[in-house]
C-alpha cells in the first residue's frame, strides 16, 4: 500500500485482499475499530469511518469463493 501526496487514494494490489482499514502504515493516534471493506466494480472503496479512500492498482484479484 502507499499513498502519494498528489493522488487522494492509497494504492493497493491484489496482494492487499481483503483489505481492512486502518492499514498498517497508519498512525496508532488514528486508529478505528478494524473494517473490512470490498472494493466496488471500478476497484475502488471508502472507509466509512476515516474517509480513506482505497484504489486497486493492477489485476483484480482472484476470487475463491
Amino acid at each position: 500500500m502507499q499513498a502519494t501526496p498528489s493522488d487522494s487514494f492509497v494504492a493497493i494490489t491484489a496482494k492487499d485482499v481483503p483489505l481492512h482499514c486502518p492499514n498498517p502504515a497508519m498512525p496508532l493516534w488514528s486508529s478505528h475499530p478494524r473494517v473490512f471493506l470490498d472494493l466496488d466494480e471500478h476497484g475502488e472503496v471508502k472507509c466509512p469511518y476515516c474517509g480513506t479512500r482505497y484504489r486497486l492498482q493492477g489485476e483484480r484479484p482472484k476470487s475463491g469463493h
